[in-house]
């Protein structure tokens, strides 16, 4: 597993960022990049599952490992959702099991820089690559706004 690190520096308040990036609304604007319709099931609360879901019914379960509201979010990816149900863990999910994903705000004057780090296995990161920067625009739009 390899660790990918995106940046981008946002004219806005954190806790609009922080609006932006976890309120249900927006949330899915910005993953959009990745998948039409993606949402995420989830009470947002740190140490509780969360489940980043396509409309088809297929995703990851995942765990909000910390929160510090309006700084720092770190997801823990434990498994595989298909058909709307969590899939017990096989050997495809094991290559990814504890994969990290994580968003830090750190305020500079009067902006944000947002960094995100993402561990991805070897199949997908191409894909990240070229989506991951895509999605940091969007999140810079709405914040901006």
């Amino acid at each position: 597993m390899e660790t990918l690190e995106f940046t981008i520096r946002i004219k806005a308040s954190k806790e609009k960022v922080w609006s932006v990036l976890w309120d249900d609304e927006t949330y899915k604007k910005w993953t959009a990049v990745f998948c039409e319709g993606s949402h995420a099931v989830s009470d947002w609360n740190e140490g509780d599952k969360i489940y980043f879901m396509s409309p088809n019914g297929e995703g990851m379960s995942s765990v909000i490992e910390r929160k510090i509201p309006n700084e720092y979010m770190a997801f823990k990816h434990v498994g595989e959702v298909k058909d709307f149900k969590e899939l017990p863990t096989d050997p495809e999910t094991q290559k990814f099991n504890g994969a990290m994903e994580t968003y830090r705000l750190i305020p500079d004057d009067e902006f944000i820089t947002l960094t995100v780090q993402i561990d991805l296995i070897e199949q997908y990161m191409d894909y990240f690559k070229e989506a991951f920067p895509k999605s940091l625009e969007v999140i810079k739009e709405l914040s901006e706004q």
